[in-house]
């Protein structure tokens, strides 16, 4: 190394000050290796004294239907006043969507939503709230 000195200040040195910190991990959740139309069963239910078939909790997952909280709460109101006229398959409107349920066992057989509402016919029905 002809001309070069060593210069030792030419290093970085780490710094540390206090006891070391034990490194922390990110919160690890548990897997769920319940299918999504069960967790999203078991959410509904959770909302409200309303449950849904299979083919409803399907028909909410693939076309975004909204569950919330809310929601669930008018549909619930729209159950007993369907139920109070002795209604038994009912069409409720929620908004922009509707939910095709049986008001004796509080129980949605299927919902549709958006643009899909256009051009259906609903039959088989006793009578329809909106809400």
């Amino acid at each position: 190394m002809d001309g070069v000195k060593f210069n030792p200040n030419s290093y970085i040195r780490p710094v540390t000050t206090g006891a070391p910190q034990p490194v922390s991990s990110p919160a690890v959740t548990p897997k769920d290796d319940r299918p999504f139309s069960e967790i999203l069963a078991e959410e509904i239910k959770s909302k409200s004294n309303v449950s849904f078939t299979k083919h409803a909790i399907q028909r909410v997952a693939t076309r975004n239907i909204d569950v919330s909280e809310a929601s669930m709460e008018r549909l619930s109101e729209g159950i007993k006043l369907a139920a109070e006229k002795g209604l038994g398959e009912t069409l409720i409107l929620v908004d922009k969507t509707a939910f095709i349920v049986n008001a004796g066992t509080n129980r949605v057989i299927t919902a549709v939503t958006g643009t899909d509402l256009k051009g259906n016919v609903f039959t088989n029905i006793d009578g329809t709230v909106i809400i």
